[in-house]
C-alpha cells in the first residue's frame, strides 16, 4: 500500500478549504477539552496590563488568537514562496502549522505570543534579504528592531539577537555596518518604550518592564504523561525530518541551505530559552511551531515516499490523540 501526500502538498481549492476548516474544528475541540479558565500570562507587564484593561473573555481572546494565527499563516506562505525555502509549491507548512496551533490550546489565550510571532515573521522578511550583502544595514536594523519589539511582549526573546548575528555570518552579510545597525535596531524599541512610559506615567521602572525569571531547577515529575508523549513524538519526527532535510541539501541552492541552517539554529536557540524560562513556555510555542512547520515540510514535500507519508500520518494521529487526551485527563 502506497501512502502519498501529493493531494495535500498541492491540494485543490475545495480540499484546501476543507483542511483549514478541519483545523478550525480541532482548535475548537482543543479549547473545549482543555481547562482554560484564565488567560496564560506571558510574564510581560505590557501584555498583562493590556489584558487587564480590555477584560477579555476566554472566547474573545481565543477568537483574537485564531485571527492572528490566520494572519501568520498568510505570512508563513509568503515567506516560503518569496524566499524559496522549499523549492516546490506546497501546502504542507500551512497545514502542519495549523494542526499544531489548533492542538496546543496553551497558545489560544496567549494573544501576546501570537502577536510576537507576527512580528518575528516580519523580521524574517528583512533578514532573508541580507544574503551576500555586507551593506544591508537597513535590513539588519529593521530585522533587529522587530525582534526587539517582540521582546517587549516576550522579554527573553531579546537573546535571539546574538543568534541573528550568527545568521548574518551564514548569509555572508556580517560586517561592522550590519553589526552596528543591528545593535541600534535592538536598542531603539526599548528606548522608545521607556521614554513613552516616562512621559505617560512620569517614572521609569526597568524592573517592572523587563521580566526574565529563569528557572534553573528541573523536575520531570511536573510534566503530564500525555504531554511528555506528545512532545517526545514531535521531537522524534523533527529529528527524522531534519536528517531527511540534510540529505537533500546538495540539491538546494546555497542561499536556501543558509536559510534552512539559520532556522535550525533559531529553533534550537528557542528550545534552550524555553527550558531556561519555563514559566513562559506557551509564549515561545507559536514561534517554535512556525519554524518546526517549515523545516519538517521540506523533506515531506521533496521526498514523496511511503516512509515520509507514514511520518505525516503519525504526526496527524498524535495531534488528534493529544486533543482527545484533554477530554480524558481533566
Amino acid at each position: 500500500m502506497k501512502v502519498t501526500l501529493k493531494n495535500i502538498i498541492v491540494p485543490s481549492i475545495p480540499l484546501s478549504v476543507l483542511l483549514i476548516l478541519s483545523c478550525v474544528g480541532l482548535w475548537v475541540a482543543s479549547d473545549f477539552g482543555a481547562q482554560l479558565a484564565a488567560a496564560h500570562s506571558t510574564q510581560s507587564t505590557v501584555v498583562d496590563s493590556m489584558l487587564s484593561f480590555l477584560s477579555l473573555s476566554a472566547l474573545l481572546s481565543s477568537l483574537i488568537s485564531l485571527g492572528l494565527t490566520m494572519l501568520n499563516v498568510f505570512l508563513l506562505s509568503q515567506v516560503n514562496n518569496r524566499f524559496t525555502i522549499i523549492r516546490s509549491r506546497t501546502f504542507l507548512p500551512t497545514i502542519i502549522f495549523l494542526i499544531l496551533m489548533s492542538s496546543l490550546s496553551e497558545t489560544h489565550l496567549s494573544n501576546g505570543s501570537n502577536l510576537a510571532l507576527t512580528i518575528v515573521l516580519l523580521s524574517l522578511f528583512y533578514f532573508f534579504r541580507m544574503a551576500r550583502d555586507r551593506n544591508a544595514s537597513e535590513q539588519a536594523f529593521m530585522g533587529s528592531f522587530l525582534i526587539s519589539l517582540g521582546s517587549i511582549i516576550i522579554n527573553p526573546l531579546i537573546f535571539i539577537i546574538p543568534v541573528c548575528w550568527i545568521g548574518f555570518m551564514m548569509f555572508q552579510s556580517f560586517s561592522l555596518r550590519t553589526f552596528l545597525a543591528s545593535i541600534f535596531g535592538a536598542v531603539a524599541p526599548w528606548i522608545i518604550f521607556t521614554a513613552g512610559e516616562a512621559i505617560l506615567l512620569g517614572k521609569i521602572d526597568i524592573g517592572n518592564i523587563f521580566i526574565l525569571n529563569p528557572v534553573l531547577e528541573f523536575n520531570p515529575a511536573i510534566i503530564p504523561l500525555q504531554g511528555a508523549i506528545y512532545f517526545g513524538t514531535l521531537l522524534a519526527i523533527f529529528i527524522v525530518c531534519t536528517i531527511g532535510m540534510f540529505s537533500l541539501s546538495n540539491s538546494d541552492a546555497i542561499h536556501t541551505r543558509n536559510k534552512l541552517n539559520f532556522m535550525l539554529l533559531l529553533i534550537i536557540s528557542l528550545i534552550i530559552l524555553t527550558v531556561i524560562f519555563r514559566s513562559q513556555f506557551s509564549s515561545f510555542l507559536p514561534i517554535i511551531v512556525l519554524i518546526f512547520s517549515l523545516l519538517v515540510s521540506h523533506p515531506l514535500t521533496l521526498k514523496q515516499n511511503n516512509f515520509y507519508g507514514i511520518i505525516f500520518l503519525i504526526f496527524c494521529a498524535i495531534n488528534i490523540a493529544y486533543i482527545i487526551s484533554k477530554f480524558i485527563f481533566i
